[in-house]
């Protein structure tokens, strides 16, 4: 009889390769690179804040490695354009409802109108994320936002 995990590729049978690969990663993985990106993480939401963003969930407690931020003003579709088009890669809501045009159920159930929820991109940090690729989201974000409230 087959059972329910794994939605019934393993059923009753642990998978025990992936669990020593995770134990394999976690052990290989650079420690300091999550204390890294919260200060780099830091930096953007302060940057936002003072150019007239919002953070996602921004006083709760948040991953360091992922930040969701709003451009009032300004689809989520219409910066994923643009940040594409200088190279940047963002996601726009969270990796669950990616590949939909729906607002995130999350953010709505965070009290987020439909509105804002559609006015967000998703920014996620790698290990390999360096300095110069948060300085030029930065520079791309602060001019959409700028641009978004007709400060330029």
């Amino acid at each position: 009889p087959t059972g329910g995990q794994e939605q019934g590729y393993r059923a009753g049978t642990e998978n025990i390769p992936a669990a020593a690969g995770f134990a394999a990663a976690i052990n290989a993985a650079d420690k300091d690179w999550l204390e890294k990106m919260q200060e780099q993480r830091d930096k953007l939401d302060a940057l936002v804040l003072t150019s007239g963003g919002q953070i996602a969930a921004e006083t709760g407690s948040r991953v360091p490695h992922i930040a969701t931020y709003r451009i009032p003003g300004l689809s989520s579709q219409a910066q994923l354009i643009q940040f594409d088009s200088a190279g940047i890669s963002v996601s726009a809501g969270s990796a669950c409802s990616s590949g939909t045009l729906k607002a995130s159920h999350v953010l709505t159930a965070m009290g987020w109108d439909e509105q804002a929820a559609r006015e967000v991109v998703r920014v996620s940090f790698a290990p390999t994320t360096t300095e110069a690729d948060i300085g030029a989201f930065a520079a791309k974000w602060t001019e959409l936002a700028h641009r978004a409230s007709g400060a330029v």
